[in-house]
């Protein structure tokens, strides 16, 4: 049976393993897939203990994506853009590394409806899950692109790393004090640990969308902040999760699974759990004060 995993500190929250056993059964595909707890400081260890047990490929999340980048023989053209990689696939003598965020990203957008183009969007954080959406957003030709972080050097280096696809504009958290965006994408890992970055007074414009990277309990924090902002749609990221899933298991398997019943299936999964879930609405929504930890 081939061996796949998921990679990642922390882990045992990771969807991915159930995600990727319900793309094997729809699929007819035999395969193993784990979960595999590996800190920073292992991390090259791990990946040339991975290659020797056989591992055909793995999928890499917090905190690991630029580093991975670093440790492979050779990397995508969107990839090598990003920084940053999230699949990656086995060669003879070590690994290959691809991103799949961006497509899974705007994959799921479609699905929402939510359109960027034309649109102020902001994007909070400029770690490597931001790096693997940018290069899409550009793409889709958005009226401005702000990147914003706690300190300024990550997105200004973002800014001229993606000079060539397009203009990102740098900001600090609290430079956008008296700024209107359409839309707003949380890219930050501070919902893992129950915090938000400290943002200054409303950003969400009248009708504007939300969408977190996270998911779950990790996405409790920036919801309650968009209820607050007054925000008409609010999204987690679990639909992206299973799109660039499903494009990753593509790259291993050479069939694209379908995302919807998955999706629906792991909704089901994490209810019955009792896990958080949020739900996006597409209504408007009643404001409330919420304080949240400053994080980044």
């Amino acid at each position: 049976m081939d061996r796949y995993a998921v990679i990642g500190q922390p882990i045992s929250h990771s969807k991915s393993p159930s995600i990727h056993a319900l793309f094997a059964q729809q699929t007819g595909q035999d395969l193993g897939y784990e979960a595999i707890e590996v800190a920073p400081a292992s991390l090259a260890a791990e990946l040339q203990r991975l290659h020797g047990e056989g591992l055909r490929g793995s999928n890499v999340t917090l905190p690991h994506k630029q580093a991975v980048a670093k440790l492979c023989e050779s990397v995508s053209d969107r990839a090598q853009l990003a920084g940053a990689v999230n699949t990656l696939v086995r060669t003879d003598s070590g690994w290959t590394g691809d991103n799949t965020d961006g497509e899974g990203f705007v994959t799921d957008l479609a699905r929402l409806g939510i359109t960027l183009t034309g649109r102020r969007v902001l994007v909070l954080g400029a770690g490597g899950a931001t790096r693997g959406i940018l290069a899409p957003i550009l793409e889709a030709r958005p009226a401005q692109l702000v990147v914003s972080n706690r300190n300024p050097w990550k997105p200004e280096e973002l800014a001229e790393l993606f000079k060539p696809v397009g203009v990102v504009t740098p900001r600090t958290h609290l430079a956008l004090k008296g700024d209107r965006y359409d839309v707003v994408i949380n890219a930050t890992s501070a919902g893992h640990t129950g915090g938000l970055p400290l943002l200054p007074g409303r950003l969400i414009a009248d009708g504007g969308d939300c969408y977190d990277l996270s998911y779950g309990d990790a996405s409790v924090p920036f919801r309650q902040w968009a209820r607050s902002q007054g925000a008409s749609h609010i999204e987690d990221g679990l639909g992206m999760l299973v799109e660039q899933a499903a494009s990753s298991f593509a790259i291993w398997r050479g069939v694209r699974p379908e995302t919807a019943p998955v999706l629906k299936e792991l909704r089901r999964l994490m209810r019955g759990h009792g896990e958080c879930e949020a739900v996006g609405t597409h209504q408007p929504v009643r404001r409330s004060h919420v304080e949240l930890p400053p994080q980044d």
